[in-house]
């Protein structure tokens, strides 16, 4: 149980992720560690500093900094996942439900999701500039490969699209993904293509997010991906003001208002987690057919014509 233990387990884990590659993690544990070292007052934290009453102490401080929930939330398990390693490297003792008073779940309440009436203007209605019109075009993008995040969007490569199919992996969970290009994408695909040439070694982007004269896994590429996002957000916040939105835009926006629209419309949980390339639906999935290309393409463009027409369909039937 050594004086700082804690910290130096914390900061090991960390190096080791960036050594990885795995970069938007070790920033997130490193968040995590600089708001727990700040509660406690020093750098040097040990391991014995880590009981049920200091957590709940430490949780009461982040809600008082007026922290949501989920964020809260990822604190905790950011403490948690340190905290078991020390445990299995022999460095700190075993505590049963150590954790089980301080919250470790997930807020659903905080909804990230557009109604349809505002989903609807921020694709398809004219923000009156160019630098918003990018904006725009990258989210009905987003929205149009089944709510792709926008870090699997940035990283698309050119040899990810073939013969009007897109061919990825997910880089949060590395999960293969395929999506088919609707044809009310192909216009909006040539604006955004990356037209420089391919620098030595390093990835070819499909779109001119980032530059690719830097290889994936440097710290510099992360860097450049973070200020790519902050500068996405930044122009999202603009375009919901120009267009008089009521509910806040990022870049999560795009992918929860795809799922939410793809419920609303009646489509299998299944169908939405396997189109979004998650991985951690209940356990029954794994004994469900996987979906075929045709029919995830299908519910696709019928999203897509749900909300593109919507101002149609509230008064009248129309068949897309």
């Amino acid at each position: 149980m050594e004086k700082n233990g804690f910290t130096v387990c914390a900061n090991a884990y960390i190096g080791c992720l960036r050594k990885e590659g795995r970069f938007a993690t070790a920033h997130i544990y490193q968040h995590a560690l600089r708001s727990f070292v700040r509660f406690n007052g020093t750098s040097n934290v040990p391991f014995c500093r880590v009981t049920r009453e200091y957590l709940r102490s430490y949780s009461r401080y982040l809600y008082e900094q007026g922290l949501k929930p989920n964020t809260i939330s990822t604190y905790m398990r950011m403490l948690r996942s340190i905290y078991n390693r020390g445990v299995e490297s022999g460095k700190a003792r075993y505590v049963p439900r150590l954790f089980h008073d301080v919250y470790t779940g997930v807020d659903i309440r905080q909804k990230k999701a557009l109604p349809v009436s505002e989903l609807h203007r921020l694709l398809y209605e004219d923000p009156g500039s160019e630098r918003l019109r990018r904006t725009q075009n990258i989210a009905a993008l987003m929205f149009q490969f089944c709510g792709m995040s926008f870090a699997d969007f940035a990283h698309l490569e050119k040899t990810s699209l073939e013969q009007n199919i897109l061919h990825y992996n997910r880089i949060k969970t590395r999960t293969p993904m395929c999506v088919e290009v609707l044809d009310t994408a192909k216009e909006m695909i040539l604006l955004l293509r990356n037209r420089l040439p391919p620098s030595s070694n390093c990835p070819n982007y499909l779109f001119s997010i980032l530059r690719g004269d830097k290889k994936r896994l440097d710290w510099s590429s992360y860097r450049e991906y973070q200020s790519a996002l902050r500068n996405f957000n930044n122009n999202l916040k603009s375009l919901a003001r120009t267009l008089r939105l009521r509910c806040p835009v990022t870049s999560y926006t795009i992918r929860h208002s795809w799922a939410t629209t793809a419920k609303y419309r009646g489509v299998p949980i299944e169908m939405i987690s396997e189109s979004l390339g998650h991985t951690s639906i209940k356990t029954t999935q794994t004994y469900l057919k996987g979906f075929e290309l045709e029919e995830r393409t299908e519910v696709n463009r019928m999203n897509l014509c749900y909300v593109k027409n919507y101002i149609v369909t509230k008064n009248k039937k129309t068949i897309c």
